[in-house]
């Protein structure tokens, strides 16, 4: 007789695994999960179809447990038994945490159960260090994983399982060939499992030519819809002058819990984030600009809720996965409708609700109908709203009495400053900075680059005005002429 609401020892799992799931308040599968697992524990090649948010990671990830802690013909050395291969450095951490959560009562038979990540961005030697010192499974990055096989310290001859998870993301971003080359390092006999939002053509090829007889499945029908049901999504035509005091009202909406804003570039995002911060919202960034230290830092305090709103671009946010997201605000619409349908699946997860709000410039409005068109919701012509709009507080549930700030704004210190310049990448900002150096050197009177005649460039209009620095100052009127009798005497 089949169980209408089985749990995870209903369907085979350890004790060991069902103990530190069930401390963590997991006891039920979700129907990925429920339809994966008996395949999975019997050693079966699969494919995992399913929405963000519906619990791969644990549909391979207890399957994966399981079978490695209790293979007998491959008894745990401390050499990897198994990989699970994902696209970002955030899916990386995310997967990492759900495994070793899932295996802290398991042990080896000298040692405990170990579970180890792997990313780019941080140091060789911690992760080399893990190696040596013995690891169970390894989930990693397709870049760091293949530099650490090919320079010898990852050993992936002895694996008994390889996943890899969202596959279609790994495609997006290019890594097919440095998967291709880490699939030809692994066994043959390996049993091998497939993860992935959608499956593209090429995804398809990829699974014929590494899986065997692998089982195709879905978490829900085929034709059911691109976006959660659970999901109100609202789309408005806005002004981009308007957009932050808009979206400062609907952070202020009743029952709003956590929060991501999405934008396309990594300059909004910054700015998103600033200007939020400055109206009092505990806000964090994550995008391409920051250091991976910065994003791990950012990403933390959205996890353990010291922030509440989080602003990241497309690239950056892929792979992010955190529950109980209540609002997904597109500050900038997406490219198409598979990163719309990826965005607003960050909230409405797992049978919660979730509110979705797409913010359309006039410039986007082409685009947005061609996003619209292709997942039926029926807003191709979205309301002229304002962040004074009578409507957007009616729909999205606004108190009529917020204002665009809930807190004095505050003063970026000299140390947030001199943070923001050394956690940021970009070259955008360097040649700004780099002349307001020079400026600064100049009318000091020490010009350390450039010519003498560009320093008197500078100099010329302060010096006829009697005021070389606006305060005055004799003494700097004295050094800014210094330059000019330098010229002069090498002149003569």
């Amino acid at each position: 007789m089949t169980q209408l609401n089985p749990t995870f020892a209903h369907l085979g799992v350890r004790d060991e695994i069902v103990r530190a799931l069930t401390e963590n308040g997991i006891e039920h599968p979700f129907a990925i999960q429920e339809l994966t697992l008996p395949l999975a524990l019997a050693g079966d090649d699969l494919i995992g179809q399913a929405r963000t948010g519906m619990g791969k990671t644990l549909a391979f990830g207890i399957p994966l447990l399981q079978r490695v802690s209790t293979d007998e013909t491959r008894p745990l050395t401390g050499t990897p038994r198994a990989l699970i291969v994902v696209p970002t450095r955030e899916l990386c951490m995310q997967v990492y945490d759900d495994l070793a959560t899932a295996a802290r009562y398991l042990a080896g038979p000298d040692r405990k159960f170990s579970v180890t990540s792997i990313y780019g961005g941080r140091p060789y030697e911690p992760q080399i260090e893990a190696l040596r010192n013995g690891v169970d499974v390894v989930v990693g990055t397709p870049g760091r994983l293949l530099d650490l096989a090919q320079q010898g310290h990852l050993q992936l001859g002895g694996l008994s399982v390889l996943v890899l998870d969202e596959a279609d993301e790994m495609l997006d971003l290019g890594f097919l060939p440095d998967i291709e080359r880490i699939l030809r390092l692994t066994p043959d006999d390996r049993q091998s499992m497939l993860f992935s939002a959608t499956m593209p053509d090429p995804i398809i090829t990829l699974a014929r030519t590494f899986m065997n007889q692998p089982t195709h499945i879905r978490a829900e029908a085929p034709h059911s819809a691109a976006t959660h049901d659970t999901t109100e999504q609202f789309a408005y035509r806005a002004h981009a002058l308007d957009k932050v005091e808009l979206v400062s009202r609907v952070l202020q909406a009743r029952g709003r819990g956590a929060t991501m804003i999405f934008t396309r570039t990594k300059r909004t995002a910054q700015k998103v984030s600033d200007e939020l911060a400055e109206r009092g919202f505990k806000v964090g960034a994550v995008h391409g600009d920051l250091g991976q230290g910065a994003r791990e830092k950012a990403l933390k305090s959205f996890r353990n809720s010291d922030t509440d709103v989080l602003v990241a671009t497309d690239v950056a946010a892929r792979g992010i996965d955190i529950d109980d997201i209540t609002h997904v605000i597109n500050y900038q619409i997406p490219e198409d409708e598979q990163a719309y349908v990826h965005r607003i699946g960050r909230t409405g997860r797992a049978g919660k609700t979730g509110i979705a709000i797409t913010l359309v410039d006039w410039d986007d409005l082409s685009r947005w109908e061609l996003i619209d068109k292709a997942l039926g919701l029926g807003c191709a012509d979205p309301a002229e709203t304002y962040s004074s709009s009578p409507h957007l507080y009616e729909e999205l549930d606004i108190p009529t009495d917020v204002t665009g700030t809930i807190a004095a704004p505050r003063r970026r210190t000299a140390a947030k400053r001199t943070e923001k310049r050394n956690s940021s990448d970009s070259s955008e900002d360097r040649p700004a900075r780099t002349r307001t150096r020079t400026r600064r050197r100049t009318r000091a009177g020490e010009p350390s680059t450039g010519h003498p005649e560009s320093a008197d460039a500078d100099a010329a209009p302060a010096a006829e005005s009697g005021d070389a620095d606006g305060d005055g100052s004799p003494a700097r009127r004295r050094r800014r002429r210094r330059p000019r009798k330098t010229e002069a005497a090498a002149a003569g």
